[in-house]
């Protein structure tokens, strides 16, 4: 139809399920019948790293109004070296740098669940140093704000320790008593509802049952473990700060089962469902 609003919607890597999903979800009938949805990408092309250039093309069209949202389907980090752009360990960090966005986060969201990540795709030993008191900051503002465009009207944002039991009292660690503590405390005093740092073997079961509304956690696994345990096949990556919606689902390429057509589409599904909620806002 004429004047509808239209979603871009990357096919991800090409030896991947990228293209099985996409095409399954659009014949779904299950996606959003307010907009129109373009699929950027060819899945007979005999280049993997062409996947690149749609999440490229996709990005632009974005910037110039041209669509609505981004809603891409999975490419591997060995996939961004390989197309030429070493600096960048995924798509997040690719489109950040395509919009200029210096503030930003990666969310999670699949059932009961949301959760932000301080931290992304880091090695485990360089975490620590990493989650500064700022980033801390902009990820529970960056939560708080999403939340809002979701429909809630005062999130309760819940931040999760680094170490074990939040570092008991220091003994186990000092990181959540020098660094996050403050962190929260400052958000605090910009008017959201925020608290920790929680021990994180029990905050993400407080959430889940409906104590909080978001979790911020510190590192990948910390926050995806959980998430992926009660959503994984309809669970939705949220690129946060951006200046346009760009959604994913939460899965990989899986490139075992490529070609099989048995991929289940649920998450990109769920993933443009979510870009298209986003983009009425």
């Amino acid at each position: 139809m004429p004047n509808r609003p239209r979603i871009g919607i990357t096919l991800g890597d090409p030896a991947g399920i990228g293209p099985e999903v996409v095409a399954k979800a659009l014949k779904s009938g299950r996606l959003d019948r307010r907009f129109d949805y373009e699929v950027i990408g060819n899945p007979r092309t005999k280049r993997r790293a062409d996947a690149v250039d749609w999440v490229v093309a996709g990005a632009k069209r974005c910037l110039k109004g041209e669509l609505a949202a981004l809603a891409t389907a999975p490419i591997t980090k060995e996939l961004l070296h390989q197309a030429g752009y070493p600096a960048f360990v995924g798509q997040t960090e690719l489109l950040a740098h395509l919009s200029r966005t210096k503030r930003f986060a990666m969310m999670l969201a699949g059932g009961p669940l949301r959760v932000a990540l301080v931290t992304i795709h880091e090695p485990l030993r360089k975490v620590p140093k990493l989650i500064r008191p700022g980033k801390i900051v902009d990820v529970i503002e960056l939560s708080n704000e999403i939340c809002r465009r979701l429909g809630i009207r005062r999130p309760r944002i819940a931040v999760a320790g680094l170490n074990p039991h939040a570092g008991e009292g220091g003994l186990l660690g000092d990181e959540d008593r020098r660094v996050i503590a403050p962190a929260v405390k400052r958000a605090a005093r910009r008017g959201i509802v925020v608290s920790g740092p929680h021990s994180a073997d029990t905050l993400f079961y407080r959430a889940a049952h409906g104590q909080f509304d978001a979790v911020v956690a510190m590192y990948h696994d910390q926050g995806l473990g959980p998430l992926k345990l009660i959503a994984f096949d309809n669970g939705v990556n949220l690129t946060l700060g951006l200046p346009f919606v760009r959604t994913s689902p939460d899965h990989g390429t899986a490139p075992d089962i490529a070609g099989k057509g048995i991929a289940r589409p649920g998450g990109m599904i769920a993933a443009i469902n979510m870009a298209a909620k986003l983009a009425r806002v």
